[in-house]
């Protein structure tokens, strides 16, 4: 039987193999496409006619132009634009929306007890959305199954299969610093701290190092590794492993911010709460020992969600009901358009737009960009920033 799973095991490894070569020919790694000016209006505020009249009045880098003569935006272009805006436009600090001196670095750990919850969708969508709004962000992926690690282009059980992953910053011999581990992706202001099989043995050397009293302990790891880089980044995005081990609460301990994904139905919901009993049981025996935890903000986001589904309406209002504002009032829809671009390893940013029909691609985008903008107010109000 063993022999069996490990032959599947390999079928497999060469078909994805073949699979990710073929989708991403000619180039060996991921690249980035190019955006239409009403994206860039809408990624940065700047309206189509001010678009066009600072480029004719020589304001904005020159740019290529398709077929049509209609302008095409590189993600490093839009972020020159940005910064030009940053220095010559009203309310320039607008244009800038990451950390100002003061700030600290935000930390959001994405987390739920259950697998298939959205997590990985969740994370890197944000991820993505915040680097093209101009924030320097770095995603952290702490699940062993390297979800978040594998829609970035790589294939973890090849390229990670004994180091280079968030595992060597952690482990408890012979650590790494985090710099060694970050790896530059093919998207702008986007930085990856890759997870691999490997990561599965933090749980048990954590309970070997518990036992030997081995210093820094897990509620600190992270947090220390996080340290040595935090200058490079405003924003921490961490996909966490769908079970509350100490994988998940080191990711826990170093974030300043939760944002727990719920698909709602009766079951997930159930899932959730005793999840929830479960941390808080966890988090308050640490801080027993290691002193108050404190998260800037804690909030959930209805993911999966079918507003023809009339038992998950009903579910969605059932829990704004009993958890109020810290539910987000925009939900991350259900959607074809995300399922099928995850199937070449792709988001809905990546998508060209005549990839999809509009009118799906349109509702999916109103879904996943009301997401990130409210939350990205919770993050600003975090900071201290007013907020619309």
């Amino acid at each position: 039987m063993a022999a069996s799973i490990s032959a599947n095991a390999a079928r497999l490894s060469d078909a994805l193999n073949h699979h990710m070569r073929n989708s991403f020919q000619p180039e060996s790694r991921k690249t980035l496409r190019k955006f239409h000016p009403a994206e860039v209006s809408e990624l940065t505020g700047i309206s189509m006619s001010n678009l066009r009249t600072r480029h004719q009045e020589g304001d904005f880098p020159e740019v290529e132009t398709d077929s049509r003569g209609r302008r095409l935006y590189s993600a490093e272009e839009i972020d020159q634009i940005r910064r030009v805006m940053a220095r010559t436009g009203r309310n320039g600090e607008a244009y800038l929306p990451g950390r100002r001196d003061g700030d600290g670095l935000q930390i959001i750990s994405i987390v739920n007890f259950k697998g298939g919850s959205s997590k990985t969708t969740t994370a890197i969508h944000l991820a993505q959305r915040y680097a093209l709004r101009g924030y320097r962000v770095l995603a952290v992926d702490m699940d062993p199954q390297a979800s978040l690690t594998t829609m970035f282009g790589y294939r973890p059980e090849i390229e990670f299969a004994e180091s280079g992953t968030v595992y060597d910053a952690l482990k408890y011999e012979d650590p790494v610093p985090l710099s060694q581990v970050v790896r530059k992706t093919y998207f702008h202001n986007l930085d990856l701290a890759p997870a691999g099989l490997l990561l599965s043995e933090y749980e048990t050397e954590t309970a070997y190092a518990l036992q030997h009293k081995v210093d820094p302990p897990f509620t600190q790891r992270l947090a220390i590794a996080l340290d040595e880089i935090e200058a490079n980044y405003d924003l921490v995005i961490i996909d966490c492993p769908p079970q509350l081990g100490f994988t998940t609460m080191t990711a826990l301990l170093a974030s300043t911010g939760l944002l727990i994904t719920v698909v709602p139905s009766m079951l997930d919901v159930a899932s959730m709460a005793q999840f929830l009993e479960m941390a808080g049981e966890t988090v308050r025996t640490l801080e027993e020992a290691t002193g108050p935890i404190d998260w800037s903000f804690l909030k959930y986001l209805v993911a999966r969600f079918e507003p023809t589904d009339v038992p998950q309406s009903q579910m969605a209002g059932f829990l704004r009901s009993i958890l109020l504002d810290q539910v987000l009032n925009t939900p991350m829809l259900k959607s074809t358009a995300i399922s099928d671009a995850g199937m070449t390893q792709q988001t809905i940013y990546e998508l060209e737009p005549s990839q999809v029909v509009k009118k799906t691609l349109d509702r999916i985008l109103e879904s996943v960009n009301g997401v990130a903008d409210e939350f990205e107010k919770t993050i600003q109000q975090a900071w201290g920033r007013t907020v619309e």
